[in-house]
């Protein structure tokens, strides 16, 4: 047992230390680089001398990454919701890679950096509408898959990779809405084109934060967003959740974990999205969680019976004023 534990760490300990060579020749492309992770990880590829091509999708973001890097990082504007967007930013992609004088290859688009996403509106199932799952959903999945898509001829062409963020939500729902249905989405469209692309020597990777404190929940605090799904329901509909379930819902106890401070914690996600455009064998899946013991270990609960599941899952939710 020991040999064997032995050679499981010697063997995790030459995947990690085989870094790709030549990275400062070779292009990353990130999604959603105003803030939080892409903005965070552009700046440390950066730092390791990689060429960086990062989208956002406000003017003031963008300038504002671009004064806090060097010339190795370029910025674009981008939508993920709109077609033509994502179509400029191809082709930018494409001569950015080109010698501007000669226009010859100078370098390869190594890597696909999806990060872009949104996490509101998001609560009770019930309480939302078609359009605020549509919103999410927009952004989250079908964006992802476009700008794949649309990158994804660059990205053979070099036998890069595609890292794409997912959730722990994407593995167990732990609340309405877009976000989870999202995720799910990333999870099968990562699984099944990291399965096409293997015979590319292209490699696939999915990231799966835990409950980190980012822009993702918007300027607008989550106990405003919650008050506003609130009063435009039904009155029946209100009855029927009752007010006990509305103020546990503005702050459940699975939200308090965001209470803290995030940002050193946010280093470690960034050092798994480098892991997987850096090193010759990235893993296929990374779950993270923000801090041990402040929430369930959320892709172990997957593994469970599913009534077990929702046994635990139900000690964490509020019950309705009319529940059987």
């Amino acid at each position: 047992m020991a040999a064997l534990t032995d050679l499981s760490f010697m063997y995790r300990w030459f995947k990690n230390c085989n870094l790709v060579r030549n990275l400062s020749e070779k292009y990353v492309f990130i999604t959603g680089c105003d803030s939080g992770f892409g903005n965070l990880l552009a700046k440390q590829l950066v730092d390791r001398r990689m060429r960086v091509l990062a989208a956002c999708l406000t003017e003031e973001g963008a300038q504002k990454l671009q004064q806090d890097t060097s010339y190795q990082l370029q910025t674009i504007l981008l939508d993920v919701t709109k077609t033509e967007s994502i179509k400029a930013a191809a082709q930018w992609v494409m001569h950015s890679l080109l010698e501007p004088f000669t226009r010859t290859i100078r370098g390869s688009l190594w890597a696909l950096v999806n990060n872009a996403g949104v996490g509101l509106p998001s609560g009770p199932n019930e309480w939302l509408t078609k359009e605020d799952f549509v919103k999410v959903i927009n952004v989250n999945l079908v964006g992802l898959i476009e700008v794949t898509l649309h990158m994804l001829p660059m990205v053979k062409k070099a036998r890069g990779r595609v890292v794409n963020m997912s959730s722990s939500g994407g593995r167990v729902a732990v609340i309405g809405g877009g976000y989870c249905v999202s995720k799910f989405g990333v999870e099968a469209f990562s699984d099944s084109i990291r399965r096409e692309l293997h015979y590319f020597g292209v490699k696939v990777s999915i990231i799966e934060p835990g409950n980190y404190r980012t822009s993702i929940l918007g300027k607008e605090g989550m106990e405003t967003r919650m008050q506003k799904l609130w009063e435009r329901l039904p009155p029946e509909t209100r009855d029927s959740y009752g007010e006990e379930y509305f103020r546990i819902c503005e702050f459940p106890r699975y939200r308090q974990v965001e209470k803290h401070d995030a940002a050193g914690r946010a280093k470690n996600q960034g050092r798994h999205q480098q892991h997987g455009a850096r090193h010759c064998f990235p893993e296929p899946s990374h779950p993270l969680q923000p801090r041990p013991g402040c929430q369930a270990p959320l892709p172990s609960l997957a593994k469970l019976p599913t009534p077990v599941t929702d046994f635990i899952l139900s000690r964490y939710l509020p019950r309705p004023a009319d529940s059987v």
